[in-house]
């Protein structure tokens, strides 16, 4: 059977050549004998290939010296626990700005343990644009300031970082992550679940500057205090060590194929480039978000009818262009296209969704 366009909103699409690569080497990882996924993660061999992976995380993303990188389990979501716990140090009190599902729930997450604060949102027109921020407005002792960088389910993304000051940064870049630039030394704490733009399900990544480790809350769980694992070198349980791997190559790939995340943003530009730009001259199809805050990773769009909606994606499943429905509390459609999305790929969407209006507009 052949592959089918996977337009998944996580667990996404992996380069070709990488799971190429990794069943190549399933049942003999470098002539070990065995398979990454039976490997001692105490192993020699186990620690090269973890090693690897985030000596190319750091070298892909420039990532300072004075920053820890983690490779935890859990999710995304469990950092809406961590970051609360391991940051709330002073005043207990943390800034949050509502521009989603994630967003919303890490801001519940962190009320359960000090004082958060919404300081914009964006839930009014459900959630189709980022709010614009008022310093003002901003907790001046706050013990860090949350934003969820790109918002998977609705379509948006920053453009601009709030300016906090002493304050420190922390951004859920989940479904961002290597696929443009990030000034690290911005944020206090970057976290991403690995399954949209790194690897398959299990890992998340976790960047975090290292005068920040060290002061959790003593409620703290001891698998929940980011010291922990620094302090083993997210070795002080078994870590999610398949995932990791996977994640080394991923990381490989980009940088054979790409060079740089200068290259890779632009090739992503490129791609929702030629999405937007049907959309916008579509009389059936319709964006949901602002333009100046659409996401170059996931794109949500409607026709109006939801007969309509559910015709285009079941229609679109058979001519294999798949997981296209919208999420519920949107509806329509969303095309999720990231780093591995080919243009292709997405040339392929736009003749199908032009042929579909033609047929049914």
């Amino acid at each position: 059977m052949a592959r089918v366009y996977n337009f998944s909103a996580g667990p996404s699409m992996l380069p070709e050549s990488v799971l190429k690569r990794a069943a190549a080497e399933m049942l003999d990882y470098n002539g070990t004998g065995e398979s990454v996924m039976e490997m001692s993660h105490r192993s020699k061999e186990y620690q090269a290939i973890f090693d690897r992976t985030e000596a190319l995380l750091r070298e892909v993303m420039e990532i300072p010296d004075n920053y820890k990188v983690l490779f935890l389990q859990g999710g995304a979501s469990s950092q809406f626990a961590m970051v609360p716990l391991n940051l709330y140090r002073n005043s207990k009190k943390a800034d949050y700005v509502l521009t989603g599902q994630w967003a919303t729930k890490a801001y519940k997450e962190g009320a359960r343990y000090g004082e958060a604060n919404v300081v914009a949102s964006s839930k009014d027109k459900t959630f189709t644009y980022i709010p614009d921020l008022d310093p003002a407005t901003f907790t001046k002792d706050a013990d860090y300031f949350h934003i969820c960088m790109n918002n998977t389910i609705y379509g948006t993304r920053f453009t601009k970082l709030p300016e906090t000051g002493d304050v420190p940064l922390v951004a859920d870049i989940s479904s961002c992550i290597l696929s443009e630039p990030i000034d690290v030394s911005k944020f206090g704490v970057l976290y991403a679940g690995a399954q949209k733009n790194m690897a398959p399900a299990g890992m998340t990544a976790v960047i975090i500057r290292e005068d920040l480790i060290g002061h959790a809350m003593d409620i703290t769980p001891t698998m929940f205090n980011y010291q922990t694992h620094a302090d083993n070198g997210s070795m002080f349980n078994t870590p999610p060590c398949y995932t990791i791997y996977v994640a080394g190559l991923v990381l490989e790939w980009l940088k054979e194929e790409f060079g740089d995340l200068e290259h890779m943003k632009a090739y992503n530009e490129k791609k929702a480039g030629i999405l937007y730009d049907f959309l916008d001259n579509s009389k059936l199809f319709k964006g949901t978000v602002v333009k100046k805050d659409r996401s170059l990773m996931n794109v949500p769009f409607v026709t109006g009818d939801e007969e309509m909606d559910a015709k285009f994606v079941s229609e679109a499943k058979a001519a294999g262009f798949i997981n296209l429905k919208g999420h519920r509390t949107v509806g329509g459609m969303r095309a999720s296209i990231y780093n591995a999305m080919p243009i292709e790929g997405v040339e392929k969407l736009v003749d199908f969704m032009a042929d579909f209006e033609k047929k049914n507009g």
